[in-house]
């Protein structure tokens, strides 16, 4: 048995997934018998089992700061956390988004000497920053649509043709979103010859970097990885074309394949650049790296997920189920990979020797 908190919650737009998240993961290392402290960073720390299971809202909350004991905005609530954490062997970190998910967190907690699962400060701001990942994509080989950057700065706002030059430098139809949120939170695709703008204006209420991304027409495909291996792929097929946030969170809006209908050759081949997506950003643990394979069966990878959602309708549950491991197995899985990894000072461990992939990973 270890004693065990799971921090969710958070400030950013994802604040309802995380509780649904921290909640079915307090709940089930509770059931894998570890003793188990749940904390949200508004609420403090919470019985488990009290009251009913958070929902996740047709739409992402907004960012408005809580006024919570645990918000995490000052040296005075730095040291209540601090004390809450004080008796436990690691902490399951559920948070999606901003300082969640951005390397800030995991900072405070390598100053704390705590292991926590997923991934370090490195590996958890450069998958944060869609336009750094991608960058460091391009030079490991890992294909990645071509995109542009918009800087919303109040003092300097970019134009109408401004942003209109950069969507036909992409010449097709594009994806404008944050450059730094999850969720689809801010995301819409724009046909050629719209105008980008409004889309633009959307995109930079989450944040002032915004990203214009040429779409790829095909399907949407995901890659979990668990401790090294990529799982079985999924097949996400929205409703709508889109996979928006209501789309992941609204059951019924969307259907899954796992593992996808794709030739051996194919699937594997993803695997391996996910694999390979995973360590060129220095994750740890487990992730899940996104992809879209064009009508050619050429694919190409759009960005990792450091803290992917562990809730009824997450992507990494069905792929470890296909693999024959269970919610609680996964879980328990990810909290003993945090815990032998132990307190991290000197950045993530090296890759095993000859191939960032364990033997057969993606076979």
């Amino acid at each position: 048995m270890k004693r065990i908190a799971v921090l969710m919650g958070g400030e950013s737009e994802e604040r309802d997934v995380s509780r649904v998240t921290g909640t079915a993961v307090a709940r089930a290392l509770a059931d894998r018998g570890h003793q188990v402290t749940l904390l949200d960073t508004r609420e403090g720390v919470l019985a488990l089992g009290a009251g009913e299971t958070p929902r996740i809202g047709e739409r992402p909350p907004g960012s408005e700061t809580g006024e919570g004991a645990l918000a995490l905005s000052g040296s005075s609530a730095m040291k209540e956390l601090a004390g809450s954490l004080a008796d436990v062997d690691a902490v399951f970190i559920a948070l999606h988004g901003g300082w969640g998910e951005n390397g800030t967190v995991q900072a405070f907690f390598e100053i704390l000497g705590l292991p926590y699962t997923g991934s370090g400060v490195l590996g958890s701001a450069l998958a944060m920053d869609k336009d750094r990942a991608k960058r460091v994509f391009g030079t490991a080989g890992v294909p990645t649509p071509e995109w542009r950057m918009v800087e919303w700065d109040p003092e300097h706002l970019p134009t109408k043709s401004d942003v209109a030059a950069l969507a036909r430098e992409l010449s097709s139809d594009i994806v404008v979103k944050p450059n730094e949120q999850g969720s689809t939170v801010g995301l819409t695709v724009v046909k050629r010859g719209e105008d980008p703008f409004p889309a633009v204006e959307k995109a930079a209420r989450y944040g002032r970097r915004v990203l214009l991304e040429r779409y790829v027409p095909g399907r949407e495909l995901t890659v979990a990885i668990l401790d090294d291996e990529a799982l079985p792929i999924v097949e996400i097929v929205p409703e709508e074309g889109v996979y928006s946030y209501e789309a992941k969170y609204t059951p019924g809006r969307s259907r899954y394949e796992v593992p996808a209908d794709l030739p051996g050759d194919l699937a594997a081949r993803i695997r391996l650049s996910a694999l390979a997506a995973f360590h060129a950003l220095r994750c740890e643990g487990f992730a899940r790296v996104d992809y879209r394979l064009a009508p050619d069966s050429t694919f190409y990878c759009l960005e990792i997920n450091t803290i992917p959602g562990l809730t009824p309708l997450s992507l990494v549950p069905m792929a470890a189920k296909a693999r024959g491991i269970s919610f609680e197995e996964l879980v328990e899985r990810i909290i003993e990979s945090a815990i032998a990894r132990g307190p991290r000072r000197g950045g993530p461990a090296p890759h095993p020797a000859g191939h960032p992939a364990k033997q057969g990973a993606a076979g």
